[in-house]
């Protein structure tokens, strides 16, 4: 073999190369020797963070070790973002789309509902919500604080899961009152993920799965299931259910709720025995394409970001609509504008469904009304009952989850399909039952266009609601704060 200085003096460009080869090599370990250096600097910013409660509440306590998350995690108090159909402004859907009171008759829910705002209002939105009723209007369940607040496992540890379930809303507004935080997802310890809400577990436990099994891109995903799914509240002491034995679809879910013959509520109007679809992200999410590339809900929803050398996850969960540079572009290449078009598109197919099924189910309920006030029986209501409940359950489904139906696109217009169908289905089998008892059809519908017209059809004394609400505003939140502060201080003041 020739030696290379004799190859170099007869190709002078040859040493050129080597020159530069070494340069470019040389150039990249000085960055792989950096990226090592500034890891290890994070890692020793991690290990000298003040010790942490097994089950401190308060977010701010937190933010005192890590200010980067916690300033972010401060922004989900922000409402002024608005997309075409969500985003965290304030929305009264009730006003939007006024069939909703007609199908949730003889519900709170026909009371109020509102899009849902950043995790840092949970609690002011909760209690003020014409849902929760006073003391004396029968209340909801404790079990509607489970995911609202970082004070839930530290009172489940301290009085046990069940008893916890037990207590009425109202009973439990002192011990109640940090904002969905960072105990809610994170160990105090490790800072490693982990789950705090019992029912996740134990519907995993019932399909013989451990939650330890699960890898940490999954736990990414599983601590916003503790909360964004669907879920009932069983038996007498109210216990907080995931309806999974079955399976995680609209399908399997409805034939869960069949089998055990349960309901939310008999419509007021109808007398059809309901089903309240809670708000199945989880549920749909796993149906859809990003699902199926192991993109996890923090991945768009609380994207990585770099701030004076440091990578840390932004805790402004939010819309991605509202970030779609971080969010989106990680793995997409389409400017900002055709991204948020692409989406809108989706979300426009849907609610085009979406508003069908709503039209079909409140003249479904109406029509149901007329039927009774005209002498129908049990027997003769029964099919088109079933069909009412099918049908509202499936709109619901895809209505109480967040995101107008983008999680799974594809899902959600199969499952509002079906809706439809079992909608129209049920309209049948009433004509022949009015015609059966002389009602001439179709029907002449009440108006209700508007919340208002709707809210007095359905016999809401929305006055009379919204006084008790005020009293119980002003007479009870107070006390309930001041007997937080007094108790550990374990109250941050937004």
């Amino acid at each position: 073999m020739r030696p290379i200085q004799d190859i170099i003096k007869e190709k002078p460009w040859v040493g050129w190369l080597l020159f530069f080869s070494t340069v470019v090599i040389v150039f990249f370990i000085g960055l792989f020797a950096s990226s090592i250096v500034e890891r290890r600097s994070e890692a020793l910013t991690l290990q000298t963070v003040k010790p942490l409660p097994e089950w401190e509440p308060r977010n701010e306590v937190w933010g005192e070790n890590y200010p980067r998350e916690y300033e972010t995690y401060r922004k989900t108090l922000d409402t002024n973002f608005a997309s075409k159909y969500a985003g965290s402004v304030f929305r009264d859907y009730l006003e939007d789309y006024p069939e909703l009171v007609i199908m949730w008759a003889g519900y709170g829910f026909a009371k109020e509902y509102n899009q849902a705002r950043g995790h840092a209002n949970a609690i002011k939105d909760i209690r003020e919500i014409l849902r929760t009723g006073g003391k004396d209007d029968r209340p909801m369940p404790s079990t509607c604080w489970t995911c609202k607040s970082t004070d839930v496992p530290r009172v489940m540890a301290e009085e046990g899961v069940a008893e916890f379930y037990k207590v009425n809303w109202y009973d439990r507004g002192h011990q109640i009152v940090n904002p969905i935080g960072c105990q809610d997802c994170h160990d105090p310890k490790t800072m490693n993920l982990r789950i705090t809400r019992p029912a996740l577990i134990e519907a995993f436990e019932r399909q013989g799965k451990k939650i330890s099994d699960f890898s940490h891109n999954e736990m990414r995903l599983l601590v916003c299931a503790q909360c964004h799914v669907e879920y009932y509240f069983k038996g007498e002491g109210n216990y907080l259910t995931f309806p999974w034995d079955k399976g995680f679809s609209a399908d399997d879910m409805e034939e869960y709720f069949d089998e055990i013959n349960f309901s939310d509520w008999t419509h007021a109007l109808s007398k059809a025995p309901m089903l309240k679809a809670q708000h199945p992200d989880y549920e749909l999410f796993m149906t859809g394409t990003h699902a199926e590339k192991d993109v996890s809900c923090a991945d768009c929803h609380m994207p990585y970001k770099t701030e004076g050398g440091v990578k840390f996850t932004d805790h402004h969960i939010q819309s991605p609509l509202n970030n779609v540079e971080n969010s989106c572009f990680v793995c997409h290449r389409d400017n900002t504008d055709k991204m948020i078009q692409m989406v809108y598109t989706r979300q426009d197919k849907i609610m085009e469904l979406r508003g069908l099924l709503e039209e079909s189910l409140a003249a479904a309920h109406i029509e149901a009304k007329t039927a009774w006030d005209n002498g129908a029986s049990d027997k003769e209501m029964e099919k088109a009952l079933q069909l009412i409940r099918h049908s509202q359950w499936r709109w619901d489904w895809v209505a109480a989850a967040n995101g107008a139906g983008f999680h799974s696109p594809n899902e959600a217009l199969r499952v509002l399909g079906t809706g439809i169908q079992k909608a129209e289905q049920a309209r049948k089998e009433l004509a022949l039952v009015l015609v059966k008892h002389g009602v001439s059809y179709p029907i002449a519908m009440p108006d209700v266009s508007t919340k208002a017209k709707a809210q007095a059809y359905i016999g809401l004394d929305m006055e009379a609601l919204e006084a008790d609400k005020e009293k119980l505003l002003k007479n009870t939140v107070p006390k309930w704060d001041s007997l937080a502060r007094e108790r550990q201080g374990t109250l941050i003041d937004y």
